[in-house]
């Protein structure tokens, strides 16, 4: 099939964006997941605010795109697009910025550790020459604190000055995320003054939030606190950004059972509901169930323009832990892919499979929103 640019995904309804996470830091396996996805037609890659990750991020992406346009090659493709690079902050305490921490040399020697076995990340490691948290491969979904026997797991919160990292982060990305809360309208108008003078640099500001009582109304508090001109579905200026509201159903869940995903598309229904300005895209809980859900809702596709009434449709859906889980057993045992080409075949593969059915979904004209 055709490759769209990013916009254009957005604008057609089958946009795609990998979560590598807001504070995971492995640097090899982001370097690899955004070469893999990029291959496989992802729209934007969704990383850390970080300076080291950013630039993983990039070299995985150069990487894919000089295989993409090499002639004769294995993966040359006869149209590639490059990936949004968004950096991922927080207007306020946010669970996205956590990370687990124990004493591993005070956990009894008898404990079956559970902890080690439910990490999604294989962050938890019990060796002889450095056991506990694997701090970079850490992404703080949280699964580990009550399954302690002991209680000996508690989450640290890794606050990062935006006034330290906007300059050296925010002009190497063309793509923003803003986590916030019903609530936090104070941080987020703080934070929204703090990036200002690098507005005009993105191209796409994302808000993500998960519901809430009074969801709706502080969804539109932020409306008012941004006031800043966003681009449209009918409006190509390069000037102003694109504005997605991401419905964050079940905050780094990683889980893959098919009921999953109802939070979030029963979150992004109720956002699109509300008509606010801007595309929806889904997020937390979201997996290979996703797009057969939407699809059966009548949420994916643009409806019939012929028809009346047209109803809204969900623009996109990001995929995070599911997403890395997906590629995990092949990232752990490639530093880089491209230096082994079955295993890259395999992790293309893999990322094809979640990508591919909603890029083959979305048919129909767009709807603007």
């Amino acid at each position: 099939m055709t490759i769209s640019s990013p916009t254009q995904s957005l604008l057609d309804s089958h946009w795609f964006k990998l979560i590598c996470g807001a504070s995971y830091q492995d640097l090899p396996s982001i370097r690899n997941l955004a070469l893999a996805y990029a291959l496989a037609g992802a729209d934007c890659i969704d990383m850390a605010a970080d300076t080291a990750v950013v630039a993983a991020v990039k070299e995985g992406l150069d990487t894919a795109e000089g295989l993409a346009k090499s002639a004769g090659g294995q993966w040359q493709r006869s149209s590639y697009e490059r990936p949004l690079v968004m950096v991922s902050v927080s207007a306020g305490e946010d669970p996205h910025f956590r990370k687990a921490w124990f004493d591993a040399s005070i956990c009894p020697t008898d404990c079956k550790r559970p902890c080690e076995k439910i990490c999604p990340a294989a962050a938890i490691a019990f060796k002889p020459e450095k056991s506990g948290v694997i701090h970079d491969r850490c992404y703080g979904c949280g699964r580990c604190l009550p399954i302690c026997p002991y209680g000996l797991i508690e989450a640290r919160s890794q606050p990062t000055s935006l006034d330290a990292i906007a300059p050296k982060v925010l002009t190497q990305a063309n793509a923003l995320e803003i986590h916030t809360h019903v609530g936090q309208q104070q941080a987020f108008f703080e934070l929204w003054q703090t990036i200002q003078p690098w507005i005009g640099h993105l191209q796409l500001i994302s808000i993500s939030c998960p519901d809430g009582e009074h969801l709706i109304a502080y969804l539109k508090t932020l409306q008012q606190i941004m006031g800043a001109p966003f681009q449209g579905a009918d409006d190509q200026s390069v000037s102003k950004p694109i504005l997605i509201w991401q419905t964050d159903g079940r905050p780094m869940s990683g889980d893959i059972g098919r009921g999953t995903t109802h939070a979030a598309i029963r979150l992004a229904q109720k956002v699109l509901a509300a008509e606010l300005p801007g595309y929806v895209q889904l997020a937390g809980g979201t997996n290979q169930h996703t797009v057969d859900k939407l699809r059966e809702l009548g949420l994916l596709s643009s409806p019939d323009p012929t028809l009346e009434t047209r109803r809204p449709t969900v623009s996109g859906i990001a995929y995070g832990s599911f997403a890395r889980s997906l590629l995990m057993s092949v990232l752990e045992q490639n530093h880089y892919l491209e230096e082994v080409p079955h295993a890259l075949q395999t992790a293309v593969t893999l990322a094809e499979s979640l990508v591919m059915p909603l890029k083959q979904a979305a048919i129909g004209p767009p709807l603007a929103q």
